[in-house]
């Protein structure tokens, strides 16, 4: 290849980027004390593959990545009330998890509380029930927010957990400033893939927008958005469907955000995204090298942008949910474990790893500690923390990532030609091909010509071949006590102080003013999240997924 003429002048910047690092130890060496250097590859740097922390961040999004800090361990957690979540998030911690992750339950992601017909039977049960400020302050109860970072994964009423998320903040005397995390947000692939909504794509993209500009403006640590390829890739997507799907609906929220009148710097750089890693071990890799090389190119191309750190992908990861198996669940813990190996290598900054028994339920502590120690073993044993992008230069990655590089835009053209995204989704684009995808690959394992080790080769009925394991019950009487909380707290709250809430909620969604402030005080006043869904519901109306053929 040509070198470049700046070339030289790259290499001496990340050089003495990496000097200005503070690193996790003095020296890195293998198990047999070979030294290990700063920098591997070329002095000819291709411009398409660069240095890590370097544009276009093929390489990484920064200059030593976990020489300087281990990648987030955060394990996604949730279920039954308050209180049995915030244990979980305790014990996690004990055992050296370095953040929060937050699963709800179905009624609190479809917007319901749990006195709601609908949410009949499901409270608690694949997730922590959370419908006013009481439940968010049990959840975090003694867990200092000023010191921990957490995620939540909700979307359709996630203004609304934000807001008491917040609140739970300034009652703790942290000021919006200090407080670090994500909430997904990602209400597109509610659309595409996971079905969570409550109202129609547009007025659910504008609340998205008023978030990122209250987030900009109040909260610069906070992450309004998490755009999530995750549940996209568990709805069938192929891997190049997850990341042009993905990145699609980034560029969505990057107009909105500008539509909004931001400029793009302004929120850019606390956008993140989240990523499935499933079982083909480098094409996952390439997965993510891909993304950040067209995130770049896009956020400074197509948008502008001139802060280095609104060019960067940061990334959130989780092992592939769909890839566990029923059958000999102990052959999860092997998969997992690869597929956190192929996230690291990856470049991810955050990571879960999936239990071996969550095609049960929801995980165990035995089985969420093995997932845990599957990160820590990776980090502390194997070495792979020590080089900063091992597999860059292979022959094989790199084409593999061009190929998924140029077979993504492919994508994204087609959707920009539809007129972006949104359109995209009313049209139903991205759910057909997701569809089809999802189609031919069952069919696929059907004819065994995709092996399921346990499912479809290898299988084994004889007694005990299922390797029995233990599964988490939910006590019946977690929503029996959810239900009598919420309906007591409406009888006794001053009514008309929640009333006049409600009413100014209803008003800023007709007005179009920023519905953050009146949520906030809205929770503040005992307002419940079904009651802020109901006004969605009222005002924005219900969305109804369409038929497509």
């Amino acid at each position: 290849m040509a070198q470049r003429k700046d070339d030289t002048s790259e290499i001496e910047a990340y050089r003495a980027a990496v000097k200005r690092e503070t690193l996790r130890k003095e020296r890195f060496e293998t198990m047999s004390g070979l030294p290990l250097a700063d920098l591997y590859g070329p002095d000819e740097v291709d411009p398409e593959i660069g240095v890590p922390g370097g544009y276009p961040y093929t390489r990484g999004p920064y200059p030593t990545m976990y020489r300087g800090r281990t990648w987030t361990m955060r394990m996604f957690a949730g279920f039954g009330s308050p209180e049995d979540t915030n244990k979980r998030f305790k014990y996690l911690l004990e055992h050296g998890q370095t953040g929060l992750s937050t699963a709800f339950d179905m009624p609190t992601l479809m917007g319901y509380d749990p006195d709601h017909p609908l949410a009949a039977g499901e409270v608690g049960r694949e997730g922590v029930n959370v419908a006013c400020l009481d439940d968010m302050r049990r959840l975090f109860a003694d867990i200092p927010l000023d010191r921990v970072t957490t995620s939540m994964t909700i979307n359709g009423p996630a203004i609304v957990a934000l807001a008491m998320y917040f609140a739970i903040a300034e009652e703790q005397g942290v000021p919006l400033t200090q407080v670090g995390g994500t909430i997904q947000t990602d209400i597109l692939k509610e659309f595409i893939a996971q079905k969570e909504w409550i109202s129609p794509p547009r007025p659910s993209m504008r609340i998205v927008a008023d978030m990122m500009v209250h987030c900009a403006k109040h909260a610069p640590k906070w992450h309004a958005i998490s755009i999530s390829g995750y549940h996209i890739r568990e709805a069938g997507a192929t891997a190049v469907q997850e990341l042009a799907f993905t990145l699609a609906d980034g560029i969505g929220y990057v107009q909105a955000g500008i539509d909004a009148g931001l400029d793009v710097d302004e929120f850019a750089p606390r956008l993140s995204f989240f990523w499935d890693v499933h079982n083909d071990f480098f094409e996952e890799i390439a997965k993510f090298r891909a993304a950040r090389r067209i995130w770049a190119k896009v956020m400074r191309e197509r948008f502008g942008a001139k802060d280095s750190r609104s060019w960067r992908l940061r990334t959130h990861a989780q092992t592939a949910g769909v890839s566990l198996t029923a059958q000999q669940p102990l052959n999860n813990v092997a998969r997992v474990a690869i597929q956190a190996l192929a996230a690291v290598l990856g470049g991810t900054q955050s990571l879960h790893t999936n239990s071996m028994d969550e095609t049960y339920a929801l995980p165990t502590e035995g089985a969420v500690k093995v997932a845990l120690r599957t990160q820590q073993i990776i980090a502390e044993e194997t070495g792979v923390a020590d080089v900063v992008d091992p597999l860059a230069g292979s022959w094989f990655i790199e084409d593999l990532t061009d190929r998924m590089e140029a077979e993504a835009m492919r994508y994204i053209r087609k959707i920009d030609d539809m007129g972006g995204i949104v359109r995209a989704v009313e049209l139903g684009y991205p759910q057909r091909e997701i569809a089809d995808s999802a189609f031919d690959d069952q069919q696929k394992v059907e004819r065994g010509e995709r092996v399921i080790v346990g499912v479809n080769k290898y299988v084994d009925d004889g007694p005990g071949a299922g390797g029995e394991i233990p599964t988490l019950m939910i006590d019946g009487e977690v929503e029996r006590d959810q239900r009598e909380r919420i309906v007591r707290l409406k009888a006794t709250r001053d009514a008309a102080r929640s009333t006049a809430a409600i009413e100014a909620v209803r008003q800023a969604c007709k007005s179009g003013d920023n519905l953050m402030p009146p949520i906030i005080d809205a929770v503040k006043a005992d307002v419940t999240l079904g009651e802020v869904c109901d006004v969605f519901r009222e005002v924005f109306g219900v969305y109804r997924d369409p038929v497509f053929v």
